[in-house]
C-alpha cells in the first residue's frame, strides 16, 4: 500500500482528536450540570449515527470512492469541533455528537476498507495490526494530550485545537491511492451476513461493543470519585494503560499468521479483557492500574483480530458494505452499553458497569469456543 504512511497519520491524528474528546468529555458534561441519564444520551447518540449510516458508506466504498469520504469526514469533524467550541447546552451538543459519531463511523469504515480491498501481499497478522496499532497509538495519546490542554487551559481551547489540526489533515489526504471499485448487487450484502458464520460472529461483535459503553460514560467519574484524580491524573491512568493497548495489537504482528493460534489468541483476549475490567475496581490505585493494563492488554489483541477475522469472512468486491454492517453490530453494542452502564453506574455505584461489562466479556470468550467449533473461520 504505497500510501501507508499517510493512512497512519490519518489514523493516528482522528483517533487522538477524537478520544480524547471520547474519554474526558463526561468530565465536561458533569461541569457543564448534566446529569447521569444527559450524559448517556449524548454518548449513545455519538453511538446511534452509525447504525444509519455505516452501510451506505461502506456501500459508497465499494461502488464509488474511499478518498472523498475521509476528506468529508475529516472537515465535517473540524466544523464539529469548532462548534463544540461555542457551545454548553444539552440539546445542540446532543446533536453534535450524534454527527461526530457519523463522521467517526465513516473514518472507521473507509480506513478499514482501504486496507481490506488493498491487494498487497503482506502476512495478514502484520497487515492487520499496523492497522490497529496506529489507531491505537492515536487513541493513547489522545487522554494524555488533551490532560495537559484542558489543565493548562481548557475544554474550548481543546476543541479549537483539534478543529484547527483535522482541517490541516484534511488537505493532506489527496494522495491517497485509488482501489478498484464496481457495482456489487445488494443480494450479494444479503447472502453475505445471513448465514451461520456470520451471525454467530456478529453476537461476539455485540457483546465486545456493549463495553465500550462503559469507557465513555463512568470510566472517567469513576477514577475521578474513587481514587479522587485530577483531570490531569486521570488522563495520565488512561493514557498509559491505553499504550499498553497499542502494544499489544502491535505485538500480533509479531506472530506468523495461523489461523488455529489466532482462534485461540481471540478467546483468550476476551477473557484477559473481561477479567481486567472486573479487578480493575480493586481500591488499591496502583492495583486497579494494574489490571486496566491486562484489560487493555486484552483489548489490543482483540482489536486486531477483530479486523483480521472480518476481512476473512467476506469476498474484496462486497467487503466495505458487508464489514460496514458488522461495524454496525458493534456500534450498537457500544449504544446499549452507554445506556444501560450510564444509568446503572450513576443510580447504584459506579463500580457496578465495570463487573458486569467484564462478566459479559468473559462468558463471550465461552461462547467463542462455541462458535469457533461450530464454524470454520
Amino acid at each position: 500500500m504505497g500510501s501507508s504512511k499517510l493512512v497512519h497519520l490519518v489514523n493516528f491524528s482522528r483517533k487522538l482528536a477524537i478520544n480524547s474528546v471520547f474519554f474526558l468529555a463526561p468530565l465536561y458534561f458533569l461541569r457543564l450540570g448534566f446529569s447521569g441519564w444527559q450524559i448517556g444520551v449524548i454518548t449513545s447518540l455519538y453511538a446511534f449515527a452509525p447504525l444509519l449510516f455505516s452501510f451506505p458508506t461502506g456501500w459508497l466504498n465499494d461502488r464509488l470512492s474511499i478518498k472523498e469520504v475521509i476528506r468529508a469526514a475529516l472537515a465535517l469533524l473540524s466544523v464539529l469541533f469548532l462548534l463544540m467550541s461555542r457551545v454548553q447546552e444539552f440539546l445542540p451538543l446532543a446533536c453534535m455528537f450524534l454527527l461526530l459519531g457519523l463522521a467517526n463511523n465513516a473514518l472507521d469504515v473507509s480506513i478499514n476498507n482501504l486496507y481490506y480491498k488493498d491487494e498487497t501481499i503482506i502476512d495478514p497478522n502484520k497487515k492487520y495490526s499496523r492497522l490497529v496499532f496506529w489507531q491505537a497509538l492515536g487513541t493513547a495519546a489522545g487522554p494524555f494530550l488533551g490532560g495537559i490542554v484542558i489543565t493548562t487551559w481548557s475544554f474550548p481551547t481543546l476543541f479549537v485545537f483539534f478543529a484547527l489540526s483535522l482541517l490541516l489533515l484534511q488537505a493532506l489526504v489527496r494522495p491517497l491511492n485509488h482501489v478498484r471499485f464496481g457495482v456489487v448487487p445488494l443480494k450479494v450484502y444479503r447472502r453475505n451476513l445471513l448465514n451461520k458464520k456470520t451471525i454467530l460472529f456478529s453476537i461476539m461483535l455485540f457483546v465486545i461493543g456493549l463495553h465500550w459503553g462503559v469507557e465513555g460514560t463512568v470510566y472517567s467519574p469513576f477514577l475521578k470519585r474513587y481514587f479522587n484524580l485530577t483531570t490531569f491524573d486521570l488522563s495520565i491512568y488512561i493514557s498509559l494503560s491505553l499504550f499498553i493497548l497499542a502494544l499489544s495489537s502491535f505485538l500480533i504482528g509479531l506472530i506468523k499468521h495461523d489461523v488455529r493460534v489466532n482462534k485461540r489468541l481471540f478467546l483468550f483476549s476476551m477473557l484477559l479483557s473481561g477479567s481486567g475490567l472486573v479487578l480493575m475496581v480493586n481500591p488499591s490505585l496502583l492495583l486497579s492500574f494494574f489490571f486496566r493494563v491486562i484489560h487493555e492488554t486484552g483489548d489490543g489483541f482483540l482489536g486486531a483480530l477483530v479486523v483480521l477475522f472480518v476481512s476473512r469472512l467476506f469476498e474484496r468486491e462486497s467487503i466495505g458494505g458487508s464489514s460496514a454492517i458488522l461495524l454496525t453490530v458493534m456500534t450498537l453494542g457500544h449504544m446499549v452499553g452507554a445506556l444501560a452502564f450510564s444509568s446503572l453506574g450513576f443510580h447504584f455505584g459506579l463500580t457496578y458497569p465495570f463487573l458486569v461489562a467484564g462478566l459479559l466479556l468473559v462468558a463471550n470468550s465461552a461462547f467463542g469456543i462455541y462458535c469457533f467449533r461450530r464454524v470454520e473461520y
